[in-house]
């Protein structure tokens, strides 16, 4: 039987995605404006982003537990296999609720093939571990397979990405009031990468005619085989300087066109980065 693959919202690949490879998709909220939306299906980024430059500051939440009750309990009375590869757990308490259903439904049905994991990655990085473990499940890899090959894949996913604004970092506590004030005085542009599933700055850059190249120094060191694995780029609503960073990519390492994923960065993480947000993902241990 095959493997049924879930994801949630924050993972931020496209429609396309879900329905090519079967993907089951648990949206996280948002909530803007008084009003609460499911994402994907109920609210789109760009509408985030130009609420965002229009002064408004959304908030997101977790699914509700009974999404996954729901979802799992569906697999477990089929005893249909299923991976549900999550957002960080270090980013979301979507994991927590997850794995609160998980144990609930084994209660009632001990055998049930379900397995949760806590991929520690954040949008396309994210994506691109479901993506990997989806075209498996198609292919008709066997369950133990995927859940090897989603935490491989989670393990070694490598996650380089900048800002456009400190000042929607600081709002999600991410850096200091000082530090998002004197950041966007001097024009300081971040560079933040996410080890262990939390943010962790790497370095600042003085204006952003740097961060391009800075990126993919940063990828060339960090990373390997580049010809032989899908690379993702996300943005904040800005599709030029992602088209950009994906020539140099092309470029530099001779990557086919192909094998470069470009998505908006989702509504959930966007309300948190901002628009203008460059996001670089690749794996430093591939599999060949």
């Amino acid at each position: 039987m095959n493997v049924k693959i879930i994801a949630d919202s924050a993972c931020d690949l496209s429609k396309d995605y879900y329905i090519e490879y079967g993907i089951e998709m648990v949206p996280l909220n948002v909530h803007l404006d008084n009003k609460d939306y499911a994402d994907v299906k109920e609210i789109d980024p760009k509408t985030i982003y130009d609420k965002m430059r229009n002064g408004k500051a959304p908030k997101t939440s977790q699914p509700a537990p009974e999404a996954f009750k729901k979802v799992f309990t569906a697999s477990a009375e089929k005893n249909e296999p299923l991976v549900y590869v999550s957002f960080s757990s270090e980013l979301s308490g979507t994991y927590q609720s997850a794995k609160i259903m998980e144990d609930q439904i084994k209660t009632e049905y001990p055998d049930a093939p379900i397995h949760v994991i806590d991929s520690k990655c954040a949008s396309l990085g994210y994506g691109l571990v479901v993506l990997h473990i989806a075209k498996m499940a198609k292919d008709g890899a066997a369950f133990a397979e995927i859940i090897e090959a989603a935490e491989h894949q989670a393990n070694h996913m490598e996650h380089i990405f900048t800002v456009d604004d400190l000042e929607y970092l600081y709002r999600g506590g991410r850096v200091s009031k000082t530090s998002a004030f004197v950041g966007s005085l001097l024009k300081i542009k971040p560079i933040l990468n996410v080890e262990d599933g939390k943010l962790i700055p790497l370095e600042k850059l003085r204006g952003s005619k740097k961060v391009l190249g800075r990126m993919i120094e940063l990828m060339e060191e960090r990373g390997k085989d580049f010809r032989n694995q899908t690379i993702g780029i996300s943005h904040g609503d800005d599709l030029e300087r992602a088209e950009q960073l994906a020539s140099l990519i092309q470029e530099k390492f001779d990557v086919p066109k192909e094998n470069i994923v470009i998505e908006m960065v989702g509504a959930v993480i966007g309300a948190h980065s901002g628009p203008g947000t460059l996001a670089l993902f690749f794996s430093n241990q591939p599999n060949i």
